[in-house]
This record gives structure tokens, sequence and C-alpha cells, in this order.
């Protein structure tokens, strides 16, 4: 690998590493404002919305200039959502400002994989990225998780600073100081050389431009199973985070410090299989891993059954590496495809649309049946039975589209 892709690795790596931590303190917040429980989850619905909602703006802006440029802006809209929590804006809020970054932020961390890199080493630093992006994750819920710990903070309170009087304002500052980190790595992003598009100024134009880009890449046979994998691979994981720590706290008995720590056990299995698919998918071979989607659907039902810590750890590991190995070769023939089809920054802006729509969906369904009081047994049954079913749907349009693409070279080759 180059060494510039080493640099988008890291930028990407302290981003996503204070963007979780960031949640487990919102989380916190909630809890200390004495919140409804259903908030909890409304804190992700907060944070993908402006990806739907900016879907068609974001992919143009991406494509508009140098994609470091784009990540430095994105990076300082996060940090301004780090300081409204700071000065105790409503987590909700803050947390929502943050997710506008993300949205701006995204088309250009994935969509300069394309233009930097040649399509064959593709899976392989979707697995790099993926990997990198789980550690963040696992570090990011323990930095987070630590910080809310009682008495963690008060050496830092007792340096006397000026304006830190309180722990959640000590806490803010560590989170603000690694996207600060984050935007000096964008200032050494490489140049790929790929030339500027003109940002169109017509809101209409974008509009319109977009949703010929969705309909493109959801026509696509290659590219809508792709499309729908890692869009319901997303919407599962986000609301897979807020489960995780209902479940350990009624099947486990955990507090969130050592919930959040079992969303990094997960983490760890993600990042495995990410590593092994690197190793093991190419880009041809990528649609042979959906299978694996089904199982971890019937794999998260196990969690009914479970106790014991150590049982539930080695169970998230599975779950997670099962997510891993099949969504990374997806994410890489996604990208491929709709670089193909419209450039990096529209497809990326596309993938996030469908991705992030998932993402509020699922868990706006999980804010119905925290609201309505359902067992927390019953969510996860209904969660895996929803996965496996689904990616078993794909997996036949998959098969319909095969059979679809061997007639008409049949028709070709006879001339029928």
């Amino acid at each position: 690998m180059p060494f510039g892709f080493y640099i988008i690795m890291a930028a990407q790596f302290f981003s996503a590493l204070a963007d979780n931590a960031l949640l487990i303190v919102a989380i916190a917040a909630l809890r200390d404002m004495q919140a409804p429980t259903e908030y909890e989850p409304l804190l992700k619905t907060f944070f993908t919305v402006s990806y739907v909602a900016l879907a068609a703006f974001v992919g143009p802006f991406a494509d508009s200039m140098p994609k470091g440029r784009v990540m430095l802006i994105s990076n300082t809209i996060k940090i301004f959502g780090c300081a409204l929590m700071f000065f105790h804006v409503h987590p909700l809020l803050a947390y929502a400002v943050v997710g506008l970054g993300a949205a701006a932020y995204s088309p250009a961390k994935y969509g300069i994989l394309t233009e930097y890199l040649p399509h064959r080493l593709l899976v392989v630093a979707n697995g790099w990225i993926e990997g990198l992006t789980v550690g963040a994750i696992i570090l990011g819920v323990v930095i987070g998780g630590t910080l809310i710990r009682p008495g963690v903070t008060d050496p830092f309170l007792a340096l006397g600073l000026p304006f830190i009087d309180t722990p959640s304002e000590v806490t803010i500052v560590v989170i603000a100081a690694l996207y600060l980190i984050a935007a000096a790595f964008n200032l050494y992003v490489p140049h790929t050389g790929v030339p500027d598009k003109p940002l169109r100024k017509n809101p209409f134009f974008l509009i319109h431009e977009f949703k010929y880009c969705l309909a493109l890449l959801w026509r696509d046979p290659l590219g809508q199973i792709s499309l729908a994998v890692t869009t319901l691979f997303w919407g599962a994981g986000a609301t897979l985070q807020f489960i995780v720590i209902k479940w350990a706290d009624r099947a486990l008995g955990m507090g969130l410090t050592q919930s959040s720590m079992l969303q990094g056990v997960v983490a760890i299995g993600v990042a495995a299989g990410a590593i092994l698919a690197a190793k093991f998918i190419t880009l041809r071979t990528s649609v042979k891993v959906i299978p694996l989607g089904i199982a971890m659907g019937l794999v998260v039902l196990a969690m009914n059954f479970v106790h014991h810590t150590y049982l539930a750890v080695a169970l998230l590991i599975l779950i997670g590496a099962l997510s891993g190995f099949f969504v990374v070769p997806m994410n890489a023939l996604l990208q491929h495809r709709g670089h193909i089809l419209m450039g990096a920054g529209h497809s990326i802006a596309v993938q996030n649309f469908n991705e992030n729509l998932s993402i509020l969906v699922m868990t706006g369904l999980y804010f119905l049946m925290v609201r309505a009081d359902l067992s927390i047994y019953w969510v996860v049954t209904l969660f895996g039975l929803c996965v496996s079913g689904l990616m078993v749907l794909i997996r036949r349009r998959h098969f319909a589209n095969q059979r679809r693409h061997d007639d008409v070279q049949y028709l070709d080759n006879t001339g029928h």
C-alpha cells in the first residue's frame, strides 16, 4: 500500500474513535438528565438523519474539491458539535451536529479509496479501513466508558484549568482533542490527481442528479445486491449497539460502563472477520459470502440463552466475525460498481443514504419496541429472524439476476 493510504487510515481512526467515545458520553449525559430510556436509541437517529436529508448534496460537495479538504471541513463541524455538548446543549441536538459532520465526511473517506487505489486493492483496503474503524469503535467505547466512571476525571479537574469545572466538561475536552488529531492528519491526506467536479449551485438539479444515481445503482445487478447487503448490515449493526447495552443489563446484570465494553467485543469480531475477508476474498468472489449474513442472524438468536459473561463474549465475537467477513467484500464491490457507474463521491452518497435510512428505520423500530416495554428477549428474537429472513431474500434475488444474465448470454450466442 502507498504511504498516503496510512495517512487516510490514521485520519479515519481518530475521527471514528471520537465519534464512538462521544456516543457513550452522550448516553451517560441523558441518564444524568434522567431522560426517558427510549431517548438513547434516538441518539443514533439524530446522528444519522443528516446522512439521509443531505445525501443529494454531500456527494457533489465531496467531488468538488480534494478529499482531504472535505475531511478537514467535516471534522471541524464535528468539533463544533462537541463544543455544543460542552456548553450543555441537549445531547440529542449536539450529537445531530456531529452527525452532520459525519455525513459530509463519509463520501470523502470512502471515495478517496477508489480514486487513490487500483480496484484490485479495494477489498484489501476496505478490510484495513473496516478493521481499523472497528478498532476505533473498541477503543472509543472503552475511552467513553472509562471517562464516565466516577473519579477518573479528578486528576484533570485538580489541574484547575480555566472553564473546566465538571467531569462531563473534562470528557468533552478529551474527545475534542481526538477530533483535533484527526484534523491534523487531514492536512496531509494525499491529492489523488482526479479532477474536481464543479459544484452545481441549483439544489433542484442536485436532487434530480441524486435520484438518477440512486436508481442507476439499484438497477445494476451487482450494485443492487451489494447495496442491499450493506444497507441491511449498517441498520442492523447500529440497532445491535443498543440491543447489547439493554441485553447486558437484563441478562448479565451489567451497567453502562461494562456493557459498552461488550460493544467493543463485537467490534473485535468484526475486525477479525474483516481481516480474514481481506486475505481470502477477492472482488470477483465477493458475492459468495452472502450466506454468512443468514448465519449471523441465526447466531444472534443464541443471545436469548446466554447468562454468563464468558459465553456472552465468545458469542458476540462470533457475531462480529460473521458480520465483518461478509460486509467487507460487499462494501468493496459496491464502491467498485459505484465508481464505474457515477463517480466516487456520488456513489458513496447513495450508499450512505440507503444505509442510514436503514439505521433510522431499524433504530426507530427498536425505539417503539422499548417504548412498548417489549422484553429484550423478544427484541433479540425479532432482530435475528429479520436479519436472516432479509438475507435469504437478497440471496434469492442474486440467483434470479444470475439466471437472467445467463438467459441473455444464451440468446446473444444463439442469435435469437
